[in-house]
């Protein structure tokens, strides 16, 4: 946990949550539930307000703006994803690539990357070309960028023997790193 004594924000204990908005709640909740096997938790909604500010004042976006339902998704145990579809007089349909400002991705990490790119091969999903092997601080670490159906890019990542900064942080620390931890040179 964060302590005000160390500039951080007081009181930080974690990432509770990411939101994204999706063009089709019920496609979303199809490409997060079964290819992805995330956890439908629960919905809220509907979010308006038809005559004052509070959409703009609350979460920044145009004051007609409205979200009839926003549905609560867990993925692979603590991670949550708060889905809306708004729609909105000014909305701006085109996700941003990763290269805008405001651009962004969600990682998910697997014990195994190349039975995942298979997988999700299998079930349709644009896979953006082929595993990546780090170096570096990465060192033991290999990655490739999919996309979900409305174009928001994900990420998976493997380091089933952990990363080179791993182990300088352990060292670091004095801690003993077990043995088969930690990935020292690349492997394919």
């Amino acid at each position: 946990m964060t302590d005000a004594s160390t500039g951080g924000l007081p009181g930080l204990a974690r990432m509770d949550h990411v939101g994204i908005t999706v063009p089709d709640l019920e496609e979303a909740t199809r490409f997060l539930v079964d290819v992805l096997g995330c956890e439908y938790l629960y919905s809220l909604g509907p979010m308006v307000d038809e005559t004052g500010n509070w959409m703009t004042e609350h979460l920044n976006i145009h004051p007609r703006a409205a979200c009839p339902e926003l549905r609560f998704f867990r993925c692979g145990g603590s991670p949550v994803f708060e889905v809306f579809q708004y729609t909105a007089p000014d909305q701006r349909t085109d996700p941003p690539r990763n290269s805008d400002v405001g651009g962004h991705h969600i990682a998910l990490y697997v014990d195994d990357l190349d039975a995942a790119v298979a997988y999700l091969r299998e079930q349709g999903v644009t896979v953006l070309g082929e595993p990546t092997v780090s170096s570096g601080p990465h060192l033991g670490q290999r990655w490739v960028y999919f996309l979900a159906p409305w174009g928001l890019q994900f990420e998976l990542v493997s380091y089933p023997h952990g990363r080179a900064f791993y182990l300088a942080e352990k060292a670091a620390a004095g801690t003993a790193v077990p043995a088969g931890d930690v990935t020292t040179k690349e492997t394919t």
